[in-house]
C-alpha cells in the first residue's frame, strides 16, 4: 500500500469514528465494547525481547489498516498493560471470551489477558515449571500442563482452588476438548495415551489408601492421602474392577502426540506420529470420550476393546490436524528414500473414515507441531518451522514455511517464499487476510490470491513469534497448536 492511500484511509476511518462518537455507540460485534485503542479489528502479536530490558510484550497491531500505530497519529501505538512474561510463544485466542492466553517459555508464565481492557489479568499460579504445552478451558475452569522437566501432567482445578501434579514421566503433549470437559495426556516416544478424572467425595475415600486402594488403570492420584485427581491410562474394559472402573489390556497407538475432538464432543481423534516421531506408522484412532470426561459423576459409556479399536492409516504422516465438521485437515512429514522428510497433507473424511492421497505442502521438523488454522476465500494456512531442511530445499523446490491450500478445489495454491519459521498465524476473517510470524516478523498475505501485502507499517521490534486476531468471530479463530 502506497503511502497516500494509507493516509487517504485513515482519513475515512476519521469521518467514519466521528459518526460513531456522534451517535454515542460504544459497542461493536456481538455487543462487545470498544476496548481503550477503539479498534474493532485487532491483531496481538507475542513479541520476544522487545528492548534490552523486557524479555516478552503483547503489541496490538491495527489489522483493518495494517498498522501499528493509531490511524490518525503515527507516534501512538498500542499494546497490552501489564504483562510481564518472558519469550511468549503461544497464544491461545479466545475471542468469544475476550480472553486470550499467552504462555512464555522463558519463564514458565501463562498470562491472561483481558482483550475488552487491553490488560493482562495476571499469571496463572500452580504450574509446576515450563510447560511443553499447556491450555486452559474457555471457562477458566482448569488449566492442563505438560510439565515435561518436572515429569507431571499438571492440573489446575480452580473449582475448588486445588493443584494436582500427576506423575507422568515423559509426558510433553496436552489435548483439551473444546467444551473443556475432557483431556488427554501423551508421553514422548511412547505408544500410550493417559486422561485426567476429577474425583467425588466416595471415590476420594475410597482411594485415600494409596496405590493399593485406586483403580487398577490409575497410574496416579493426589494427593495421595486424599485423592481430588486421578491419572488413568487409557485401556479396554476388558475387566472390571472392585471400584467399577473398567480395565483391561492398554490402548497402542504409534507414538501418539494429540487428540482432536469431533464437533459433537463423542469422539476423540488420537494422532500417531509414526516414522517421523520414531514409530513405525502414522495413523488416527477414534475412541469415545464419555468414558474420559473429567467431571465428576458424568462418564458414560466405556472406552471400546481392543477388538473394535481401529486405526485408520495416514501414509503422509500426521503430526498435527484441524477439523471443520466431517472434514479433517491431516499434517504430517514423509519419509523419503533418501533419508530427509516433505512435508504432506491429508484429506480424511470421517463420515467414512477414508483419506484422500497426500498432498505436497512445506516440509517442517519431523514430530514438530505445525501452525494450521482457516480463514477466508475456503484457505487453509500451514506454517512449519525448520522447512529449510527438507525435501524440498534439497531439490530446489519452493521451501518457503508457509503453504495455502484451497480446501474447495483441494490443492495447493502457493508456497510463500521463505522468511523464515512460520511460528503463528491469524485470520482475519471478513477482510480477507492472514497475519502471520515469521522468521521473527509480521507479515501479511490476501486470502483470495496469497500475495503478500505491504507489512512496512506493522513491523515490530523484537522478535515477533505468534499473531492472535483479538475480534475473531468466534472460538474458532484460533491457531491449531
Amino acid at each position: 500500500m502506497k503511502k497516500s492511500s494509507l493516509w487517504l484511509s485513515a482519513a475515512t476511518a476519521l469521518v467514519v469514528s466521528v459518526v460513531l462518537a456522534g451517535c454515542g455507540e460504544t459497542t461493536y460485534f456481538a455487543g462487545r465494547q470498544l476496548p481503550p485503542s477503539q479498534l474493532t479489528n485487532r491483531v496481538m502479536v507475542a513479541i520476544q525481547n522487545p528492548g534490552s530490558v523486557t524479555r516478552g510484550a503483547l503489541e496490538i497491531l491495527d489489522g483493518f489498516y495494517d498498522v501499528r500505530f493509531k490511524y490518525n497519529n503515527n507516534t501512538s501505538t498500542f499494546s497490552v498493560s501489564g504483562y510481564s512474561g518472558a519469550l511468549p510463544v503461544t497464544i491461545q485466542n479466545m475471542p468469544e471470551e475476550q480472553l486470550g492466553a499467552v504462555y512464555g517459555s522463558g519463564d514458565g508464565s501463562l498470562g491472561l489477558v483481558d482483550y475488552q481492557k487491553e490488560t493482562a489479568t495476571g499469571n496463572q499460579s500452580g504450574l509446576n515449571g515450563i510447560s511443553s504445552s499447556v491450555f486452559i478451558t474457555r471457562n477458566k475452569a482448569f488449566v492442563f500442563a505438560a510439565n515435561q522437566q518436572a515429569t507431571v501432567l499438571t492440573v489446575v482445578d480452580k473449582s475448588s482452588n486445588g493443584t494436582y501434579a500427576l506423575s507422568l514421566p515423559g509426558v510433553y503433549r496436552v489435548s483439551v476438548n473444546p467444551g473443556g470437559t475432557v483431556a488427554m495426556a501423551f508421553v514422548q516416544n511412547s505408544n500410550y495415551a493417559y486422561y485426567p478424572i476429577k474425583l467425588n467425595a466416595s471415590q476420594t475415600l475410597a482411594y485415600s489408601g494409596g496405590p493399593s486402594t485406586w483403580p487398577k488403570a490409575a497410574v496416579d492420584c493426589e494427593p495421595q492421602n486424599a485423592p481430588g485427581w486421578c491419572l488413568f491410562q487409557a485401556q479396554s474394559p476388558d475387566s472390571v474392577d472392585g471400584t467399577g472402573t473398567a480395565y483391561g489390556k492398554p490402548l497402542v497407538f504409534d507414538r501418539p502426540v494429540k487428540a482432536l475432538f469431533s464437533n459433537d464432543g463423542g469422539t476423540a481423534y488420537v494422532l500417531s506420529c509414526g516414522r517421523e516421531c520414531g514409530g513405525a506408522s502414522a495413523g488416527y484412532t477414534p475412541i469415545p470420550t464419555g468414558a474420559m470426561i473429567f467431571a465428576p459423576n458424568q462418564q458414560s459409556g466405556k472406552l471400546p476393546t481392543t477388538a473394535t479399536l481401529k486405526t485408520y492409516s495416514i501414509p503422509g504422516g500426521a503430526s498435527n490436524a484441524l477439523i471443520d465438521s466431517s472434514t479433517m485437515y491431516v499434517v504430517g512429514q514423509q519419509l523419503q528414500p533418501d533419508g530427509l522428510f516433505a512435508g504432506r497433507l491429508t484429506v480424511v473424511d470421517l463420515t467414512n473414515n477414508t483419506a484422500g492421497s497426500p498432498i505436497s505442502i512445506s516440509d517442517g521438523a519431523p514430530g514438530a507441531l505445525s501452525r494450521m488454522i482457516e480463514s477466508d476465500d475456503n484457505t487453509l494456512w500451514i506454517g512449519m518451522i525448520n522447512c529449510s531442511n527438507g525435501e524440498r530445499f534439497k531439490t530446489g523446490q519452493d521451501y518457503g514455511c508457509l503453504t495455502m491450500f484451497d480446501t474447495a478445489s483441494k490443492t495447493v495454491k502457493l508456497i510463500e517464499p521463505f522468511h523464515g519459521d512460520a511460528t503463528g498465524i491469524a485470520s482475519v476473517t471478513g477482510l480477507h487476510k492472514i497475519y502471520t510470524a515469521e522468521g521473527g516478523q509480521v507479515y501479511i498475505y490476501s486470502t483470495t490470491d496469497g500475495i503478500a501485502k505491504n507489512n512496512q507499517y506493522v513491523t515490530v521490534t523484537g522478535t515477533a513469534y505468534d499473531v492472535a486476531y483479538m475480534d475473531g468471530l468466534s472460538d474458532a479463530n484460533n491457531t491449531v497448536y
